[in-house]
């Protein structure tokens, strides 16, 4: 059967979203003088990532920071702006795709690292780019059936390792051009964090009403971008042209309902330049309405959508329309509104 999936909300909110951003900086130049040898061998400019994907640079956990400490900050500060303390957060999920170790669940970490009472659920959702709305969505849902009455989301990643691990296999083979470009999609990752609450809406009237949403598969899709610590391997074009398929049909089969062209605001995943300006053309989004975070932080996996829509806060107003709009590899999709 094909369609979209839907999920419908009356009971949860967002109360509050903040960012945890390194603060060391790499550049594009930066990486592609390590690779100037490959890319003058195949004729390709030093200037790939700036031209192709528009990321000019991304952020870098420095000396005493790293992917745990900036997701604890952003949980944090979000929890404050909120005004709900650790005692009362009943869950957290954690939606990195980074992860040192492949047990205990990284959210374990942050769990204590945070001073979470032992009653509160901790484990890890992954979903590629899509995991902090899906464990948004996770979160609504028990909300909604009064499992939990506070909920933090949080995503944290590192992208340093894998982009030296990339660059060190580049230059030390003899790839071709479709070989580089393979994995030409891994330099545009930058490192970050996030963190969300939500809450019960009869306990928070004043949060931003979660509405719901849809999602859809395509899963024949999967192969299309294979990632893990040593490098991700991507079909930059099957990927482009699966995804935007993908996220087209699920829009317009969800707009009759939705009426999501006419929301305020649309906060995407942020890929590259490209990915951005395909999905904007092809669902006829007004561009002002589309903010960009990747020329200056790339693409931080699940973290970049809650970076992006904790960059725009501030200009949002009450009663504002705000749908989250999201790509994995996979390949899947999700598109969420919450009112603000």
């Amino acid at each position: 059967m094909h369609g979209n999936a839907t999920a419908q909300f009356s009971k949860a909110t967002m109360l509050s979203v903040a960012s945890g951003l390194p603060s060391a900086v790499t550049t594009s130049e930066q990486l592609q003088d390590q690779l100037a040898d490959v890319l003058d061998r195949l004729r390709l400019p030093r200037t790939l990532l700036q031209r192709v994907a528009g990321v000019v640079e991304r952020r870098t956990w420095a000396a005493g920071e790293d992917m745990y400490t900036g997701t604890i900050d952003a949980a944090n500060r979000t929890m404050s702006q909120a005004e709900v303390s650790a005692d009362q957060i009943d869950l957290i999920i954690n939606t990195s795709v980074s992860r040192p170790h492949l047990e205990p669940a990284v959210a374990t970490r942050l769990h204590h690292g945070l001073g979470l009472p032992s009653t509160a659920l901790n484990f890890d959702v992954t979903n590629a780019c899509l995991g902090f709305v899906n464990g948004m969505s996770l979160a609504a849902s028990m909300i909604e059936t009064g499992q939990i009455r506070h909920a933090l989301v949080v995503a944290g990643e590192n992208a340093a390792d894998v982009h030296a691990a990339t660059i060190a296999r580049l230059r030390s083979g003899n790839p071709d051009r479709d070989e580089l470009m393979q994995e030409f999609a891994t330099l545009t990752l930058g490192s970050g964090a996030a963190a969300a609450v939500l809450g019960a809406a009869d306990d928070h009237p004043e949060g931003h009403r979660l509405l719901g949403g849809v999602t859809r598969a395509a899963t024949q899709f999967h192969e299309l971008c294979v990632g893990s610590t040593d490098g991700m391997f991507t079909d930059a074009t099957g990927l482009l042209k699966g995804g935007l398929e993908l996220v087209v049909a699920a829009w317009h089969e969800a707009e009759p309902e939705w009426h999501w062209s006419q929301a305020d605001r649309f906060v995407t995943h942020q890929v590259s330049r490209t990915h951005t300006d395909a999905i904007t053309q092809a669902i006829n989004l007004d561009p002002a309405k589309v903010p960009i975070t990747y020329p200056t932080l790339g693409n931080v996996g699940p973290a970049s959508l809650p970076i992006t829509l904790a960059a725009e806060q501030d200009s949002l107003r009450s009663g504002d329309r705000v749908v989250l709009m999201g790509v994995g590899s996979g390949l899947n999709t999700a598109l969420m509104e919450l009112v603000w």
